[in-house]
């Protein structure tokens, strides 16, 4: 089995894989001696599912969310984001810790709930499906570790009520992990397909904007009662998205083509194509004159 592939590289976790039989001790609870010391240093990615029930919570946009409480980062250089909460102004706090605890603590973010638990997302070279793994995260002052308490990592994630977060962020792991192994093979995506990506991921209400556009309902034949269930739920708009992004980024097609405008807009794209080489020949022939000008000076 090769290694796993992580959705958060930078973790600083060492995957050593356990299964969700693994019998783990710890308890977290008020009045522990490390109460609120996770959420005062905090390195917290989220997932599309995690932004989706915050930003409800907050009765705000996924747009106004992503700008006020995240930051973006690069999962690999020149690739696809991800995004993590922003701590407090000029501090690494959790902006929704409080003395008594998380502010959020119904809707907290998966990472949160799989502490002390590492979930590792991996997949066989020769196999289309994922498969999960644990790791066990150990840091100096957390106290949880020595409460005598034992449970299973899988009577774990059903007490922190991880099975619907799982499943609902699955076709997000996928998509990761298939960039992730395809490596060279499918090439750089292009600033366009990271944009797509990140909008269809993250910012769901932009996502819809985009499905309700004209321009989509010309290219993708979708018919208009799905539409019109997919624009009015958050949870089946966000399956749709991962759906979509395996389309356009590995070619697996669910979604029927409008043929003569897929047609269309294969044309507009090489001319638009064509158009951008063309410049940057231009550019380069400019270049080197120049360069041979200063030579001969």
């Amino acid at each position: 089995m090769s290694q796993p592939d992580i959705p958060f590289p930078n973790s600083p976790v060492v995957p050593t894989m356990v299964e969700g039989t693994h019998v783990i001790e710890f308890s977290c609870h008020k009045g522990i001696g490390c109460w609120n010391a996770c959420c005062s240093n905090i390195d917290i990615s989220l997932t599309p599912y995690d932004v989706l029930r915050l930003k409800t919570r907050l009765g705000i946009s996924s747009t106004e969310f992503l700008k006020e409480y995240t930051v973006p980062y690069e999962m690999e250089k020149d690739s696809i984001a991800g995004v993590k909460f922003r701590p407090v102004d000029a501090g690494t706090a959790c902006r929704f810790m409080q003395p008594e605890g998380c502010g959020i603590y119904q809707d907290r973010p998966t990472a949160c709930r799989y502490y002390p638990v590492a979930l590792l997302s991996m997949r066989r070279q020769d196999e289309y499906i994922d498969r999960d793994s644990y790791a066990i995260v150990r840091e100096d002052h957390c106290k949880g570790h020595e409460v005598n308490r034992r449970i299973t990592i899988a009577d774990y994630r059903k007490e922190q009520g991880l099975e619907d977060y799982d499943d609902l962020a699955r076709g997000w792991r996928q998509l990761v992990l298939k960039k992730q192994s395809s490596g060279p093979s499918i090439g750089k995506p292009s600033l366009r397909s990271r944009q797509l990506f990140f909008m269809a991921c993250y910012d769901i209400d932009r996502f819809r904007e985009f499905v309700s556009a004209e321009s989509f309902g010309r290219l993708f034949e979708l018919p208009q009662e799905e539409k019109q269930a997919l624009l009015a739920d958050d949870v089946a708009l966000l399956q749709f998205a991962f759906r979509f992004l395996r389309q356009v980024m590995f070619g697996e097609e669910s979604i029927a083509l409008n043929a003569e405008a897929a047609q269309e807009r294969l044309v507009k794209v090489q001319e638009k194509r064509l158009i951008e080489e063309r410049e940057a020949a231009g550019r380069r022939a400019q270049e080197e004159e120049a360069g041979g000008a200063e030579e001969e000076d």
